[in-house]
Protein backbone atom coordinates (compact mmCIF):
# COMPACT_ATOMS: atom_id res chain seq x y z
CA UNK A 1 0.00 0.00 0.00
CA UNK A 2 1.39 3.39 -0.97
CA UNK A 3 0.98 5.78 1.89
CA UNK A 4 1.84 8.86 -0.31
CA UNK A 5 -1.81 8.47 -1.42
CA UNK A 6 -3.20 9.20 1.91
CA UNK A 7 -0.56 11.89 2.99
CA UNK A 8 -0.55 15.53 2.43
CA UNK A 9 1.91 16.99 -0.24
CA UNK A 10 5.17 17.88 1.10
CA UNK A 11 4.88 21.92 1.79
CA UNK A 12 1.03 21.02 2.93
CA UNK A 13 3.11 19.13 5.57
CA UNK A 14 5.12 21.74 6.71
CA UNK A 15 2.31 24.12 7.06
CA UNK A 16 0.50 21.50 8.12
CA UNK A 17 3.63 21.11 11.10
CA UNK A 18 3.82 24.77 11.46
CA UNK A 19 -0.47 25.03 12.25
CA UNK A 20 -0.24 22.54 14.46
CA UNK A 21 2.43 23.69 16.26
CA UNK A 22 1.45 27.50 16.39
CA UNK A 23 -2.09 25.84 17.79
CA UNK A 24 -0.88 24.09 20.57
CA UNK A 25 0.80 26.63 21.83
CA UNK A 26 -1.64 29.16 21.83
CA UNK A 27 -3.88 26.54 23.29
CA UNK A 28 -1.31 25.41 26.32
CA UNK A 29 -1.44 28.83 27.21
CA UNK A 30 -4.77 29.09 27.07
CA UNK A 31 -5.64 25.95 29.31
CA UNK A 32 -3.97 28.42 32.24
CA UNK A 33 -6.96 30.36 31.92
CA UNK A 34 -9.98 27.25 31.35
CA UNK A 35 -11.41 26.94 34.70
CA UNK A 36 -15.02 26.10 33.69
CA UNK A 37 -16.56 23.33 31.78
CA UNK A 38 -17.86 25.57 29.09
CA UNK A 39 -13.89 26.71 28.20
CA UNK A 40 -13.22 22.89 28.11
CA UNK A 41 -13.14 22.45 24.16
CA UNK A 42 -9.39 24.80 24.68
CA UNK A 43 -7.75 21.37 26.23
CA UNK A 44 -10.01 19.65 23.54
CA UNK A 45 -7.82 21.54 20.71
CA UNK A 46 -4.62 21.00 22.32
CA UNK A 47 -5.17 17.75 22.46
CA UNK A 48 -6.67 17.16 18.55
CA UNK A 49 -3.83 19.17 17.53
CA UNK A 50 -1.22 17.18 19.41
CA UNK A 51 -2.64 13.93 17.61
CA UNK A 52 -2.16 15.88 14.00
CA UNK A 53 1.27 16.29 15.28
CA UNK A 54 1.70 12.84 16.02
CA UNK A 55 0.79 11.91 12.56
CA UNK A 56 2.29 14.89 10.36
CA UNK A 57 5.91 14.43 12.11
CA UNK A 58 6.86 11.03 11.14
CA UNK A 59 5.98 11.70 7.55
CA UNK A 60 8.13 14.97 7.87
CA UNK A 61 10.88 13.02 9.46
CA UNK A 62 11.25 10.54 7.16
CA UNK A 63 11.17 12.77 3.85
CA UNK A 64 14.24 14.60 5.83
CA UNK A 65 15.52 11.60 6.51
CA UNK A 66 18.85 11.62 4.41
CA UNK A 67 19.58 15.12 4.90
CA UNK A 68 20.00 14.89 8.23
CA UNK A 69 23.03 12.08 8.22
CA UNK A 70 26.65 12.78 9.72
CA UNK A 71 27.88 14.13 6.55
CA UNK A 72 25.68 16.06 5.36
CA UNK A 73 24.79 17.89 8.91
CA UNK A 74 24.73 21.74 8.78
CA UNK A 75 24.38 23.90 11.35
CA UNK A 76 20.80 24.80 10.45
CA UNK A 77 20.24 21.10 9.90
CA UNK A 78 21.19 20.16 13.59
CA UNK A 79 18.91 22.99 14.70
CA UNK A 80 15.89 21.88 13.07
CA UNK A 81 16.41 18.16 14.22
CA UNK A 82 16.60 19.51 17.53
CA UNK A 83 13.59 21.22 17.30
CA UNK A 84 11.99 17.55 16.02
CA UNK A 85 13.11 16.58 18.74
CA UNK A 86 11.75 18.46 21.33
CA UNK A 87 8.76 18.76 19.82
CA UNK A 88 8.84 14.44 19.98
CA UNK A 89 9.66 14.73 23.66
CA UNK A 90 6.95 17.36 24.12
CA UNK A 91 4.64 14.95 22.74
CA UNK A 92 5.42 12.23 24.42
CA UNK A 93 5.56 13.42 27.84
CA UNK A 94 2.05 15.02 27.19
CA UNK A 95 0.75 11.23 25.56
CA UNK A 96 2.42 10.03 28.79
CA UNK A 97 0.87 12.57 31.29
CA UNK A 98 -2.75 11.48 30.03
CA UNK A 99 -2.34 7.73 30.56
CA UNK A 100 -1.47 8.23 33.95
CA UNK A 101 2.61 8.39 33.82
CA UNK A 102 4.58 10.07 36.55
CA UNK A 103 7.78 11.04 36.79
CA UNK A 104 10.01 12.52 40.16
CA UNK A 105 12.17 15.53 39.14
CA UNK A 106 12.98 17.23 42.50
CA UNK A 107 10.47 19.91 42.81
CA UNK A 108 8.93 19.64 39.41
CA UNK A 109 7.39 16.45 37.65
CA UNK A 110 6.14 15.51 34.78
CA UNK A 111 3.62 17.91 33.99
CA UNK A 112 6.29 20.90 34.52
CA UNK A 113 8.46 18.65 31.88
CA UNK A 114 6.10 18.78 29.35
CA UNK A 115 5.33 22.66 29.57
CA UNK A 116 9.22 23.08 29.69
CA UNK A 117 9.52 21.38 26.19
CA UNK A 118 6.39 23.28 24.78
CA UNK A 119 8.06 26.90 25.59
CA UNK A 120 11.44 25.69 23.86
CA UNK A 121 9.37 24.71 20.69
CA UNK A 122 8.58 28.92 19.70
CA UNK A 123 12.30 29.82 19.73
CA UNK A 124 13.61 26.71 18.14
CA UNK A 125 10.91 27.25 15.24
CA UNK A 126 11.43 30.83 14.73
CA UNK A 127 15.20 30.17 14.25
CA UNK A 128 14.41 26.88 12.03
CA UNK A 129 12.06 29.64 9.86
CA UNK A 130 14.53 31.44 9.04
CA UNK A 131 16.25 29.35 7.56
CA UNK A 132 13.48 26.63 5.60
CA UNK A 133 10.36 29.34 5.57
CA UNK A 134 8.37 29.05 2.29
CA UNK A 135 5.79 30.80 1.13
CA UNK A 136 2.37 28.79 1.49
CA UNK A 137 1.32 29.52 -2.32
CA UNK A 138 3.80 26.78 -3.43
CA UNK A 139 1.64 24.24 -1.33
CA UNK A 140 -1.09 25.45 -3.12
CA UNK A 141 -0.72 23.08 -6.52
CA UNK A 142 -2.79 20.01 -4.31
CA UNK A 143 -4.87 21.93 -2.52
CA UNK A 144 -8.10 20.47 -3.02
CA UNK A 145 -6.58 16.58 -2.15
CA UNK A 146 -4.83 18.02 0.68
CA UNK A 147 -7.96 19.84 2.46
CA UNK A 148 -9.57 16.62 2.14
CA UNK A 149 -6.76 14.20 3.89
CA UNK A 150 -6.08 17.42 6.77
CA UNK A 151 -10.06 16.91 7.28
CA UNK A 152 -8.86 13.33 7.71
CA UNK A 153 -6.49 14.02 10.09
CA UNK A 154 -8.35 16.23 12.02
CA UNK A 155 -11.57 13.71 12.60
CA UNK A 156 -9.16 11.00 13.64
CA UNK A 157 -7.64 13.35 15.98
CA UNK A 158 -10.54 14.09 17.42
CA UNK A 159 -11.54 10.51 17.62
CA UNK A 160 -8.20 9.33 19.31
CA UNK A 161 -8.92 12.01 21.82
CA UNK A 162 -12.44 10.55 22.91
CA UNK A 163 -11.09 7.27 22.56
CA UNK A 164 -8.75 8.01 25.28
CA UNK A 165 -10.94 8.20 27.95
CA UNK A 166 -12.78 4.88 27.86
CA UNK A 167 -8.90 3.11 27.32
CA UNK A 168 -7.75 5.11 30.83
CA UNK A 169 -11.04 3.56 32.35
CA UNK A 170 -10.58 0.27 31.02
CA UNK A 171 -6.67 0.26 32.19
CA UNK A 172 -7.76 1.75 35.47
CA UNK A 173 -4.62 4.30 34.90
CA UNK A 174 -4.34 7.21 37.09
CA UNK A 175 -5.33 9.36 34.09
CA UNK A 176 -8.57 7.59 34.38
CA UNK A 177 -9.17 10.28 36.87
CA UNK A 178 -8.35 13.69 35.14
CA UNK A 179 -10.88 16.55 35.63
CA UNK A 180 -11.42 18.12 31.76
CA UNK A 181 -8.75 20.84 32.53
CA UNK A 182 -6.18 17.64 32.59
CA UNK A 183 -5.40 17.57 36.50
CA UNK A 184 -5.51 14.56 38.90
CA UNK A 185 -7.25 14.83 42.15
CA UNK A 186 -5.18 14.97 45.19
CA UNK A 187 -5.93 15.66 48.39
CA UNK A 188 -9.55 16.21 48.59
CA UNK A 189 -11.36 16.77 51.54
CA UNK A 190 -8.05 16.57 53.84
CA UNK A 191 -8.08 20.12 54.81
CA UNK A 192 -4.33 21.49 54.39
CA UNK A 193 -2.95 18.21 53.32
CA UNK A 194 -3.12 19.28 49.38
CA UNK A 195 0.02 20.40 47.66
CA UNK A 196 1.65 23.34 48.18
CA UNK A 197 2.68 25.13 44.84
CA UNK A 198 3.16 28.87 44.44
CA UNK A 199 3.48 30.75 41.13
CA UNK A 200 7.00 31.55 40.22
CA UNK A 201 8.60 33.08 42.94
CA UNK A 202 6.73 33.09 45.65
CA UNK A 203 7.78 32.30 48.88
CA UNK A 204 7.16 34.78 51.51
CA UNK A 205 8.00 34.22 55.43
CA UNK A 206 5.41 33.04 57.37
CA UNK A 207 2.58 36.10 58.75
CA UNK A 208 2.83 37.84 61.90
CA UNK A 209 -1.11 37.07 62.57
CA UNK A 210 -0.35 40.18 65.45
CA UNK A 211 1.16 42.70 62.89
CA UNK A 212 -1.35 41.68 59.70
CA UNK A 213 -3.82 43.99 58.26
CA UNK A 214 -6.43 43.46 55.81
CA UNK A 215 -6.51 47.05 54.44
CA UNK A 216 -10.26 48.14 51.55
CA UNK A 217 -9.01 50.60 49.62
CA UNK A 218 -9.68 52.84 46.19
CA UNK A 219 -13.49 53.44 44.96
CA UNK A 220 -15.08 52.70 48.22
CA UNK A 221 -16.85 55.51 50.43
CA UNK A 222 -15.57 54.10 53.48
CA UNK A 223 -12.14 52.46 53.93
CA UNK A 224 -11.85 50.16 56.20
CA UNK A 225 -8.79 48.04 58.08
CA UNK A 226 -9.35 44.67 59.69
CA UNK A 227 -6.95 42.32 62.31
CA UNK A 228 -7.35 38.88 61.81
CA UNK A 229 -9.96 39.25 65.17
CA UNK A 230 -11.93 40.88 62.80
CA UNK A 231 -12.55 39.15 60.08
CA UNK A 232 -15.80 36.59 59.92
CA UNK A 233 -15.77 33.49 59.44
CA UNK A 234 -19.82 32.31 58.45
CA UNK A 235 -18.89 32.21 54.45
CA UNK A 236 -18.37 28.83 53.39
CA UNK A 237 -18.07 27.73 49.93
CA UNK A 238 -17.32 24.08 48.55
CA UNK A 239 -15.02 24.61 45.49
CA UNK A 240 -12.15 22.95 43.41
CA UNK A 241 -8.82 24.53 43.23
CA UNK A 242 -7.46 23.28 40.29
CA UNK A 243 -3.89 24.29 39.78
CA UNK A 244 -1.75 24.34 36.37
CA UNK A 245 0.42 22.37 37.83
CA UNK A 246 -1.44 19.22 36.54
CA UNK A 247 -3.94 18.71 39.75
CA UNK A 248 -6.99 19.37 42.17
CA UNK A 249 -8.37 19.43 45.18
CA UNK A 250 -12.06 19.62 46.02
CA UNK A 251 -12.41 21.51 49.90
CA UNK A 252 -14.82 23.57 51.48
CA UNK A 253 -13.25 26.94 52.53
CA UNK A 254 -14.72 29.22 55.60
CA UNK A 255 -13.79 32.45 55.84
CA UNK A 256 -15.80 36.23 54.64
CA UNK A 257 -17.39 36.83 51.62
CA UNK A 258 -15.94 39.18 49.60
CA UNK A 259 -19.48 40.57 48.69
CA UNK A 260 -20.24 41.20 52.29
CA UNK A 261 -17.23 43.14 52.69
CA UNK A 262 -17.91 45.48 49.36
CA UNK A 263 -21.14 46.41 51.12
CA UNK A 264 -19.72 47.17 54.18
CA UNK A 265 -16.96 50.01 52.07
CA UNK A 266 -19.95 51.08 49.90
CA UNK A 267 -18.32 50.64 46.37
CA UNK A 268 -18.97 53.11 44.11
CA UNK A 269 -20.79 53.63 40.76
CA UNK A 270 -18.15 53.43 38.84
CA UNK A 271 -15.93 50.90 40.26
CA UNK A 272 -15.50 47.54 37.61
CA UNK A 273 -12.44 45.62 39.66
CA UNK A 274 -11.74 44.53 42.82
CA UNK A 275 -8.16 43.59 42.77
CA UNK A 276 -6.61 41.28 45.61
CA UNK A 277 -2.83 41.96 47.11
CA UNK A 278 -0.57 39.90 48.65
CA UNK A 279 1.99 40.00 50.70
CA UNK A 280 4.45 39.76 48.28
CA UNK A 281 3.39 42.18 45.73
CA UNK A 282 1.21 39.65 43.97
CA UNK A 283 -2.01 40.76 42.69
CA UNK A 284 -5.03 39.34 40.74
CA UNK A 285 -8.15 41.50 39.80
CA UNK A 286 -11.94 40.11 39.27
CA UNK A 287 -14.75 41.97 37.99
CA UNK A 288 -16.89 43.29 40.74
CA UNK A 289 -19.93 41.35 40.09
CA UNK A 290 -17.49 38.07 40.44
CA UNK A 291 -16.03 39.19 43.06
CA UNK A 292 -18.87 39.58 45.12
CA UNK A 293 -19.17 35.91 44.93
CA UNK A 294 -15.75 35.13 45.99
CA UNK A 295 -14.72 34.54 49.53
CA UNK A 296 -11.59 35.18 51.17
CA UNK A 297 -10.94 32.05 53.44
CA UNK A 298 -9.59 31.28 56.57
CA UNK A 299 -10.02 28.48 57.06
CA UNK A 300 -10.52 24.50 55.08
CA UNK A 301 -12.06 22.17 55.53
CA UNK A 302 -12.45 23.13 59.13
CA UNK A 303 -8.73 23.75 59.72
CA UNK A 304 -7.24 27.38 59.74
CA UNK A 305 -5.28 27.71 56.77
CA UNK A 306 -1.39 26.97 57.29
CA UNK A 307 1.05 29.10 55.70
CA UNK A 308 2.09 27.26 52.36
CA UNK A 309 -1.52 27.47 51.41
CA UNK A 310 -1.82 31.42 52.30
CA UNK A 311 -2.39 32.03 55.96
CA UNK A 312 -3.94 34.29 57.17
CA UNK A 313 -6.16 34.55 53.60
CA UNK A 314 -6.73 33.06 50.13
CA UNK A 315 -8.63 34.44 47.71
CA UNK A 316 -11.37 31.56 46.68
CA UNK A 317 -12.23 32.05 43.29
CA UNK A 318 -14.49 29.60 41.67
CA UNK A 319 -14.15 28.34 38.45
CA UNK A 320 -10.13 30.68 38.15
CA UNK A 321 -7.40 28.33 37.90
CA UNK A 322 -5.01 27.98 41.18
CA UNK A 323 -2.59 30.85 40.10
CA UNK A 324 -5.51 33.31 40.55
CA UNK A 325 -6.54 32.47 43.82
CA UNK A 326 -4.27 34.67 45.73
CA UNK A 327 -2.64 33.52 48.76
CA UNK A 328 -1.34 35.63 52.07
CA UNK A 329 -4.15 38.62 50.88
CA UNK A 330 -3.09 41.93 52.95
CA UNK A 331 -5.46 44.32 50.50
CA UNK A 332 -8.28 44.16 48.81
CA UNK A 333 -8.75 47.59 46.58
CA UNK A 334 -11.51 48.70 44.21
CA UNK A 335 -10.89 50.33 40.78
CA UNK A 336 -12.33 51.21 37.86
CA UNK A 337 -9.90 49.53 35.70
CA UNK A 338 -7.65 46.80 35.62
CA UNK A 339 -4.09 47.74 36.52
CA UNK A 340 -1.76 46.05 33.63
CA UNK A 341 1.04 45.75 35.95
CA UNK A 342 -0.52 42.93 37.89
CA UNK A 343 0.32 40.74 34.36
CA UNK A 344 4.10 41.63 35.47
CA UNK A 345 4.20 41.55 38.93
CA UNK A 346 2.53 37.69 38.87
CA UNK A 347 6.35 36.63 37.28
CA UNK A 348 8.58 39.01 39.82
CA UNK A 349 6.57 39.80 42.37
CA UNK A 350 8.67 36.63 44.90
CA UNK A 351 11.81 38.33 43.54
Amino acid sequence: MDLRRYTPSPRAVDWGLFVAVTALLATGVATMFTGTPDTAWVIDLHAIAGVVLVCLLPVKLWRVRHRVTPDRMTAPRALSLLLALDATAALVTGVWWIFGGTLDLGPWGLFHLHVGLGLLVPPLLLWHLRYRFHSPATATRHGRRDAIRYAGLVTTGAIVWRLQRPLNDALATAGADRRYTGSREEGTGDGNRFPVTSWVADDPDPVDASEWRLGLTGRVDNRKSFTLADIPTDAAEDAILDCTSGWYSGHEWQGVAVGDLLDAAVVDEGAAWVQFRSVTGYRWSLPVDEARSAILATHVDGERLSHGHGFPLRLVAPGRRGFQWVKWVEEVRVTDRRELGEWVAIFVSGL
